[in-house]
């Protein structure tokens, strides 16, 4: 486990990618629908991205939005998702999966990482939504993968960093663990003295108005929460080139 600290990013696309590159991020953890948390990137997306940088693209593997308990259909189409996009060369997975009693699904989660080795595994933020953190991280610990990415089970990494910082002593060199969530360049001095971890996750967006010149605005593409249509959310370069600067000024 190494003592340097990294910064890796959440991106939805191919710019994004680009941009945290640009910006010094260590890795990308590469989704769609980052509005649901994030799910399975296309081929296409995760094909152009792993040409466009030369940083360690992992990809996550969520067939949907919503909670982690998953029909065989739902566990069948992350199997071959995961070994389509092993055989595109990413660096690695980003996996979770409960029980009902919101527990790990190690049976199941032991699956997915066989399939994924020798690619390094990270496990994601269904954690934070596990009845028992210490028993769940112990789980975790058990299954081997490289490390765990959490809010300390928070809406936010400073309101879970209490939490963070024990799983981080527990866990010792056994796993990493990865805050992530709510984790900006002017929180992110306070988030590594309050939890003592090494890597940490952010997107680091700022919105990219549409290039579109004609924009019919009563129609929207979405449902409730309806997202706007003429901007996007885009990893920002200088945002993450700050947040790598914070990490060496707080190493």
């Amino acid at each position: 486990m190494s003592d340097t600290p990294i910064i890796e990013v959440c991106i939805d696309s191919v710019a994004s990618a680009i941009a945290a590159e640009e910006g010094g991020a260590a890795r990308v953890e590469l989704c769609q629908n980052l509005f649901e948390g994030g799910t399975t990137p296309s081929i296409g997306t995760v094909h152009h991205a792993l040409e466009r940088v030369g940083i360690k693209v992992n990809a996550i593997i969520r067939p949907r939005g919503g909670d982690f308990l998953y029909s065989d259909d739902e566990f069948a189409v992350m199997q071959r998702d995961l070994v389509a996009l092993k055989e595109m060369g990413i660096n690695g997975a980003v996996i979770g999966l409960l029980n009902a009693d919101g527990t790990i699904d190690t049976e199941r989660s032991r699956q997915l990482i066989d399939l994924a080795r020798p690619l390094e595994v990270t496990y994601h933020r269904a954690f934070d939504v596990t009845a028992d953190p210490f028993r769940s991280l112990d789980d975790i610990i058990g299954l081997g993968v490289e490390r765990l990415l959490t809010s300390g089970q928070e809406p936010s990494v400073l309101e879970g960093s209490e939490l963070i910082a024990e799983l981080v002593r527990r866990a010792g060199d056994d796993l990493i663990i990865m805050p992530g969530a709510g984790i900006t360049t002017k929180n992110l001095p306070r988030i590594m003295r309050e939890t003592g971890a090494k890597e940490y996750h952010l997107t680091g967006s700022a919105p990219v108005l549409s290039k579109m010149e004609f924009r019919n605005e009563r129609c929207f593409m979405g449902k409730a929460l309806y997202p706007p249509e003429f901007s996007l959310k885009v990893t920002d370069a200088g945002k993450i080139r700050d947040c790598v600067q914070a990490l060496s000024g707080g190493a």
